[in-house]
């Protein structure tokens, strides 16, 4: 495996995929018997004589004479084919992970490899001191973020099956894994694929606490243990409660657009996060309470930790008479088990909204680790060394990542909703008002020690003020972590971010008089507009002696949250990348200038259209000294499921995520190139960006793009399959493409295979770029230039899953003749994206230096056909029975849309 990147394919590359393609074919035909047993054999057939057809070219006549039972059946079956692949994908990843560790090839271990080099041989101007390292890790915050977006097709229940499945296939071959196989493949085949209702957001919390339990359970522990051995080969010791990584959730806090999410609701999110922290401590400590035997009458524990457990007696009444009788000589584990008793009384405290009782529950994570700590302290004053660092040193360092709330919940809101509430407060002038005029007006609320008369408020404006109620309630309730940030999304002046400040005020979460600030506030920067005035809005903010005092109240960190998808809809890729690099570098330079740290939050989606790709490469692109020790990225739909649901899958991803911050913080503090070529990269790719983004606007500001947009493409079924909570589209916005979000705009794209978002417009800018005598810069950028020849990979691999063949036959079919010189448009700038691509890398077809995954591709793409096929058979019928369409057709369609989404493992 390379240490470029950890996707499936460059691990494919890296081994023998003999075994991957064993057990695809393997799985396939335990389908093909699953088929048999289940619906006959003439179901069989007809998937067999459908691909065959499809192969040789034709395959239409037979889908469009199919019954609508047939057709259901069919999809069934290809989609539940793709699902299966795609495990035997995940487990051959796995394997090849398990092997590459089992050399000593960690992302942790070559990233400490790197910073040893670096300190052995320095570089003029960026030598690195102990000093200097001690730091930097000290103020390291990795946090990934579980968010909501409903961009994952597959439901739980099939997502259980398929974990199944995979933990199988990593068993020795035997009779019995072959009949468990056959039964979960036919446990797969009668599970429903559709959800029957919209999830509700405690729903998606739940989801999302399946892979945090799993992640503290197993994964976290481990991954801490061992970032904190490798950094004492540079002379570090970690503090065992340093929070180097922590995770964070937005579910129950996102409300922008989502009118599911009321103040009620996000309490009961957390409620449940604690209950599910506090039961994965509680067994934590259990098999803590099995190890730690160590007797008074051989090793001893020091003063303090018997008087603390002497206080626990006799605060906890309810201490089993059979532990004082079996562990009077066992300090540690009558400790161990006064702290599964006070686990349990927290637990029960916030589920009645309960006082706390000191030295009965725990108020905070704080106490609990001090608890912890008694204990390591003590083992190590008896000659317990190896016992303090092994499993209770694990448990501490993951008590410290997830604390008693188990992820920190952002809040996040639109800024028109707090403008909206002040309105109210302040009276009607104040909504024509400028940003210039506002400012001042907002600052002088922020500094005043006098509150506004909320006594007026209607609906609206009382649930967007009483949110910030519940988040003062939760923090007295839960403690300082459970929530940090308050995100204002499409922030296009200071004052956006002012007016969420002064709310706050409100609701006694900030008071610049008494020095309170219980939360940060961070604007969110989505267009490209905003992008650029990135760094005019941050200093105006830091500038304001006001507003600077907050930021020092809240330990001199200002968080900033970039959005790549709404850019990317708004720009194009090559644009929105570029701004997005550029504000970056601005945000960067103002924090310096104030001695401020910078937080920045990367809005991330799974499609490379909405800012996916290898995380790895992500964060080593970014531009020097943005990282800093401090970021936070979000993790999205289908992602989450692919980079979670197995073991060695989760700790791959937490550790190269990890391991990337580290080294972008340590070895990417300053320039690592001159200047001049600096400058000359600046000049070329704001050329690439400029024709990039005159072509890509002159696609989406056509009149007519939305008529084939929404012709060509089964966007407007994304409703009907029930992804997530949050409407599709925002429910104040006009019609036409400015009302619907980001996802499902690259989701309609991906689904008819032209995606759009992820390409269009690369090739032209990148051809001005040659024409104008920029072939040599271009050709150094790609090899050094880690921004650009990330660009250019994500890129390609979108041009790949591209197939304008596919596309064709849904634009033939669904969309007005008159609309089709759209695909003209877009196949003229495929062909000439693909052309410069290869001018640019050298190579003779797309991905040619990855022929393992091209040739994964390439099978997908066989058995993607007949599904593509039938959803534009399906979809036509469809819109041709209009609001009378039978409820089974839709069915049908529905499912080609899972099974597509499958096929390409994205959504959107």
């Amino acid at each position: 495996m390379t240490t470029k990147s950890t996707d499936t394919a460059k691990s494919l590359v890296a081994s023998d995929d003999a075994t991957l393609r064993a057990d695809v074919r393997h799985l396939g035909d335990l389908l093909g018997q699953s088929l048999v047993r289940q619906e006959g054999p003439e179901l069989l057939e007809l998937v067999e004589s459908v691909r065959k057809s499809v192969r040789e070219g034709g395959g239409v006549e037979i889908l469009e004479k199919l019954s609508v039972e047939d057709s259901v059946q069919l999809v069934r079956a290809f989609s539940t084919y793709f699902n299966l692949a795609n495990v035997a994908e995940q487990v051959h990843r796995s394997r090849v992970l398990a092997e590459v560790r089992a050399e000593g090839g960690s992302w942790i271990t070559r990233a400490i490899d790197k910073i040893e080099d670096a300190i052995a041989n320095p570089v003029a101007g960026h030598e690195i001191s102990h000093e200097d390292l001690v730091k930097w890790i000290s103020e390291l915050d990795v946090r990934p973020v579980f968010t909501a977006h409903p961009t994952e097709a597959a439901r739980r229940s099939v997502l259980s099956k398929l974990g199944e499945i995979a933990s199988l296939l990593d068993t020795p071959a035997s009779v019995t894994q072959d009949e468990r196989l056959a039964e979960t493949v036919d446990l797969l085949w009668q599970t429903d694929e559709l959800r029957l209702d919209r999830p509700e957001p405690l729903d998606e919390a739940m989801n999302a606490l399946y892979y945090l339990d799993d992640l503290a359970t197993s994964t976290v522990p481990e991954v801490l243990n061992d970032f904190a051995r490798e950094l004492k080969r540079i002379g570090i010791e970690l503090p065992v409660t340093s929070r180097p990584l922590t995770f964070g959730t937005w579910i129950g806090g996102d409300r922008d657009g989502n009118p599911n999410i009321t103040p009620a609701i996000t309490e009961d999110a957390v409620v449940l996060q604690v209950g599910h922290a506090i039961r994965t401590t509680i067994a934590a400590m259990n098999k803590l309470r099995q190890m730690l035997s160590v007797s008074t009458r051989i090793a001893g524990a020091t003063p303090e930790l018997s008087a603390s457990v002497e206080k626990d007696l006799k605060n906890i009444p309810e201490f089993e008479e059979r532990f004082l009788r079996l562990n009077v000589q066992e300090p540690y584990r009558l400790k161990a088990t006064a702290i599964v008793h006070r686990l349990a009384f927290t637990r029960q405290r916030h589920a009645v909204r309960g006082p706390h009782v000191p030295g009965r529950d725990y108020k905070n994570t704080a106490e609990l680790l001090a608890d912890l700590t008694l204990m390591r302290d003590s083992l190590f004053a008896h000659r317990g060394e190896l016992l303090a660092t092994g499993l209770l040193e694990r448990t501490i360092r993951t008590v410290a990542a997830f604390g008693l709330t188990h992820a920190t919940l952002d809040i996040r809101e639109h800024s028109d909703a707090h403008h909206k509430v002040l309105q109210q407060m302040l009276g009607p002038d104040y909504a024509g008002l400028s940003h210039e005029e506002k400012f001042p007006i907002l600052i002088a609320q922020l500094a005043s020690s006098a509150r506004l008369d909320a006594s007026k408020l209607d609906a609206a404006g009382a649930k967007t003020l009483n949110t910030f109620v519940a988040i003062e309630d939760l923090i007295e309730r839960f403690g300082p972590e459970v929530i940090e940030t308050y995100i204002v999304s499409m922030t296009k002046g200071a004052d956006d971010l002012i007016a969420a400040t002064v709310l706050g005020k409100q609701a006694g979460l900030v008071d610049i008089d008494k020095k309170i600030a219980k939360i940060g506030f961070a604007p969110l920067l989505e267009t490209v507009a905003e992008l650029r005035a990135a760094g005019e809005i941050l200093e105006k903010l830091l500038a304001n002696p006001t507003y600077r005092t907050l930021v020092a109240l809240r330990g001199d960190v200002q968080e900033v949250m970039l959005g790549y998808s709404d850019s990317n809809k708004d720009a194009g890729i090559a644009t929105s990348q570029w701004e997005i690099h550029r504000a970056q570098r601005m945000l960067r330079d103002v924090a310096v200038k104030h001695g401020v740290k910078l937080r920045l939050f990367h809005g991330r989606g799974g499609s490379v259209g909405r800012g996916g790709g290898p995380t790895y490469d992500a964060l080593i692109a970014l531009p020097w000294g943005s990282v800093d020790g401090q970021i936070k990225m979000t993790e999205q739909g289908e992602v989450i499921s692919d980079k979670y649901s197995l073991p060695a899958l989760a700790r791959e991803n937490v550790e190269l995520t990890l391991a990337a911050s580290l080294e972008a913080t340590i070895l990417n503090r300053g320039p690592r190139q001159s200047a001049e070529d600096l400058q000359k990269w600046n000049d070329c790719m704001n050329l690439v960006s400029d024709n990039s983004f005159t072509r890509y606007r002159a696609l989406v500001d056509h009149p007519d793009l939305p008529a084939y947009f929404y012709a060509s493409t089964p966007v407007e079924q994304l409703g009907n399959l029930f992804l997530g909570s949050r409407p599709s589209r925002r429910p104040d916005a006009a019609g036409g493409l400015d009302s619907l979000r980001a996802i499902p705009w690259v989701f309609g794209w991906t689904q008819s295979r032209q995606i759009v978002p992820g390409w269009f417009g690369v090739g032209s800018g990148l051809k001005a770029a040659r024409e104008a005598g920029k072939s040599d810069v271009l050709a150094q950028m790609l090899s050094e230039w880690h921004f650009f020849s990330t660009f250019i990979s994500n890129v390609e691999m979108t041009l790949a899953k591209t197939d304008l063949v596919t596309a064709k036959h849904y634009v033939q079919t669904l969309v007005p003749s008159e609309l089709h010189h759209f695909l003209d448009v877009i196949t003229a700038e495929f062909e000439l994206t693909v052309a410069e691509i290869l001018t640019l890398t050298g190579k003779t077809s797309l991905l040619g230096d990855q022929p393992v995954l091209a040739r994964t591709l390439q099978v997908r793409d066989t058995y993607l056909a007949p599904l593509q096929l039938l959803q534009v058979t399906l979809l036509n019928r469809v819109r041709e029975q209009g609001e009378k369409a039978d409820p089974a057709l839709i069915r049908a369609l529905l499912l080609t849309i899972n099974g597509v989404a499958a096929g390409l493992r994205n959504t959107g």
